[in-house]
């Protein structure tokens, strides 16, 4: 039987399984991940985030003494990029002592990610440019009352989502039923899944949002895909630039849209430190 150490913590109610493993030697697969992120039979979490050395992860093309965020969904799947994890990410590597300072990078598989250290266990990440894609997106969801579907935008933001803004009309966000997967069309249009947003305005750029995750199913947070809320709102009102407030089931973060890039704002904490038997077979 295999021991890990480990530690869970959460952005936003965003949580993750947190695993030190710098030279890559420790064997995550897919059955590891599905297992660890088990609420019932594992430790539970939307994901696994495992620090290792950039040098150590095949095609790295930069600084390899850079820490990389591995980060698997919670079905095993590989993701490009998870802006809660970030932050979790930093702060985890920070209380280790594996980091220093108020600015580093962090490396992911959309790119270095700089970060800053504010206080309150509060990290700004930027995020890096974000792409509203062209193409209409119909994006079809489960309610209370039935299916509905609507319009949405694709955005990537290192890596993809469809946005769909609610009007007033629009069931509350509280009777969709984000336990079930969201269906899109053309089908093929996200050929590698994509994350799911249902947006509201409730105010002067301040938005309300839930969102189904591809390979995790619905979260208490995303934070690409606040990103993506803001930059489909953005639009969608003639706004180039700002900061905006967001809120999700699991708190509040700020997402500022700035010329050729943007950030994301919001906590990090750490809940749990142990030991974890893996199965065997």
């Amino acid at each position: 039987m295999r021991s890990w150490s480990f530690a869970k913590g959460h952005g936003t109610q965003n949580d993750f399984v947190l695993l030190v493993d710098p030279d890559g030697s420790l064997d995550l697969g897919a059955d590891e991940v599905r297992w660890l992120c088990d609420r019932r039979a594992g430790v539970g979490g939307d994901g696994v985030l495992r620090a290792v050395r950039a040098a150590a992860v095949d095609d790295w093309q930069g600084d390899g003494a850079l820490w990389f965020m591995d980060y698997r969904n919670a079905d095993g799947s590989v993701a490009e990029m998870c802006g809660n994890g970030v932050r979790v990410f930093a702060h985890h590597l920070l209380a280790e002592g594996l980091l220093s300072g108020r600015r580093f990078d962090i490396a992911t598989r959309a790119g270095v990610r700089p970060v800053e250290v504010l206080d309150g266990a509060r990290y700004r990440v930027e995020m890096g440019p974000v792409r509203v894609e062209p193409g209409a997106v119909t994006v079809t969801a489960a309610t209370g009352e039935g299916e509905r579907s609507w319009p949405a935008t694709a955005v990537d933001v290192g890596n993809p989502h469809a946005v769909v803004l609610l009007g007033p009309a629009d069931p509350q966000l509280a009777s969709l039923e984000l336990h079930v997967a969201p269906r899109w069309r053309p089908a093929d249009v996200f050929p590698e899944g994509v994350n799911v947003e249902f947006v509201r305005s409730v105010g002067e750029r301040h938005l309300q949002m839930r969102v189904h995750e591809r390979g995790s199913g619905e979260t208490r947070s995303c934070g690409t895909g606040t990103v993506a809320a803001v930059a489909a709102s953005a639009r969608s009102v003639g706004a180039a630039v700002g900061t905006w407030r967001v809120d999700v089931p699991g708190g509040t973060v700020e997402v500022e849209l700035a010329e050729g890039t943007s950030y994301l704002t919001g906590p990090a904490e750490v809940v749990a430190h142990g030991q974890v038997l893996l199965p065997t077979g």
